[in-house]
């Protein structure tokens, strides 16, 4: 069977493809002028007009990934400080990782909750959901599942709900975005707007989608210790009891949850509190966010580093945290690879060209048709490129710009884009967290899809209903045939 191609592979092969349409598309350019909202240059609707071409050859072909990093004529960054933030954060959360502080207080609930299982559900799908909305939780999420599954198992529910907890919570967190680096913060940045502009949409569209996700997981789980029948995995019942409660059960496999570790929990959190109040209050950006998670890993390892336990020296410290960010190091390439796609269009002039199609053919919708169409748009793209911050510079400096136009607020693009590719992640077969999850737990894909559908149904509604009522509430953005350096503040 043939593999899927790679994220990586996708994105070069689309270098290519749009290497090769600049020697066939006519280039184009808007006149533009200054946004103060967006503090910077805008396209003025109405004005495109040809202009003398620039194909791209083999050259520009293969400078464009450094230059998706950094203008290497200018010296000027692109997005060289995204990729370095997603490196520090990496070696920041294999830090607090090593120190066994996040399995230990999984551990400590775990075991309070005994009788008490099924708000595990809520508590742990909200856990999750944090980690989606603030970071993205992704591949980190696979260490849980050899946790998590044995507790829900032995207490009388099924593979498919210890699954769900996990893959469904940090799921609808990503979905759901607010501060997410990669997602939010690099989709606005591509847009050209300050990650903070729509917060408020995405927190309701989070608790929304979090709220039916709990409570359609806790309604399955009842059912299924109730009626174990009803599991779609109900054939694999005792193989699963077998395979899931084998050793000394899951207590051996829980660090003792302490006082050094209860102390770097607290720290974890105070960190993303302390990132969040940066942004908004004090207008930090990449460099300061980075140097908080330096800041706090070295904190964290200082707080470690006297409690035996943790095992925490400095050699220890440094290769955890060297580690943790090579780890990521694939997600900081794919921003550079992927906005060189956007390197090159801009390079070849036909940018605005294509712009100026979608102009066209979106131009005369109504705001909430047009929302809805761009949900559809990001919906099919992302089952080709899975990754939340590839997508983002690959689609987001094209199809912002079409709010502008379309009279709707570009933060809702931002969201529109965000909302589908964490809902098609959900179950999309190309994405190697839900397949590894699968795996993990037992369950097939077309089990998983017999128990998830009606979900996805209800929160693309959700999502739907959410961006087409903010889409009404900002129809008084500027209308196509308005300046679009006359927007009004989002």
């Amino acid at each position: 069977m043939k593999k899927f191609p790679n994220a990586f592979t996708i994105l070069f092969a689309l270098i290519v493809v749009v290497a090769a349409l600049t020697w066939i598309i006519p280039a184009g350019q808007y006149e533009r002028t200054m946004n103060e909202t967006l503090g910077r240059e805008a396209p003025v609707p109405g004005t495109y007009m040809q202009v003398e071409p620039n194909p791209q050859g083999l050259g520009a072909v293969l400078m464009a990934p450094i230059a998706g990093l950094y203008d290497p004529d200018t010296g000027m960054a692109n997005a060289i400080d995204v990729a370095v933030f997603v490196l520090v954060i990496g070696g920041f959360l294999a830090v607090v990782t090593k120190t066994g502080a996040i399995d230990a207080g999984i551990g400590w609930l775990l075991n309070a909750l005994k009788g008490r299982e099924i708000w595990m559900i809520p508590i742990l799908m909200t856990a999750f959901a944090v980690g989606g909305t603030s970071y993205g939780m992704a591949e980190e999420s696979l260490a849980f599942y050899a946790i998590v599954l044995p507790v829900f198992i032995r207490a009388g529910y099924d593979a498919v709900t210890g699954v769900a907890v996990i893959m469904l919570g940090a799921g609808i967190g990503t979905l759901g975005s607010t501060f997410n680096a990669f997602a939010t913060v690099v989709g606005s940045n591509a847009a050209g707007v300050p990650f903070t502009d729509g917060l408020l949409l995405r927190m309701a569209i989070l608790v929304l989608c979090l709220t039916a996700g709990i409570i359609f997981v806790m309604r399955y789980a009842r059912n299924v210790r109730a009626e174990p029948g009803r599991s779609v995995v109900a054939d694999q019942r005792e193989d699963n009891i077998a395979h899931f409660l084998k050793g000394a059960g899951e207590e051996a496999a829980l660090p003792e949850f302490n006082r050094t570790r209860s102390i770097i929990l607290a720290l974890f959190g105070l960190t993303f509190a302390m990132m969040l109040y940066g942004v908004i209050a004090l207008g930090w950006w990449m460099g300061q966010m980075s140097a908080l998670f330096l800041g706090m890993a070295i904190v964290t390892f200082f707080v470690a580093k006297f409690d035996a336990a943790t095992k925490m020296d400095e050699h220890t410290f440094v290769d955890t945290f060297v580690d943790g960010a090579r780890d990521l190091l694939g997600v900081a390439l794919i921003i550079g690879v992927a906005r060189g796609i956007v390197v090159i269009m801009d390079a070849g002039k036909i940018t605005d060209t294509i712009l100026h199609a979608r102009e066209e053919a979106l131009g005369g919708l109504a705001p909430v048709a047009f929302i809805n169409r761009m949900l559809l748009n990001q919906t099919l793209l992302s089952f080709l490129v899975p990754s939340s911050s590839g997508l983002a510079v690959l689609s987001m400096p094209i199809l912002a710009p079409l709010a502008d136009f379309a009279g709707v607020a570009r933060s809702l693009v931002v969201t529109a884009y965000q909302s589908a590719n964490g809902w098609v992640n959900l179950f999309n077969p190309t994405f190697a967290v839900v397949m590894g999850g699968l795996a993990i737990g037992r369950v097939s894909y077309n089990r998983w899809l017999r128990f998830l559908w009606p979900l996805l149904l209800i929160l693309a509604i959700i999502v739907a209903g959410a961006l087409s009522l903010a889409a009404i509430g900002s129809d008084a953005s500027p209308t196509a045939s308005e300046p679009a350096s006359e927007a009004p503040a989002n």
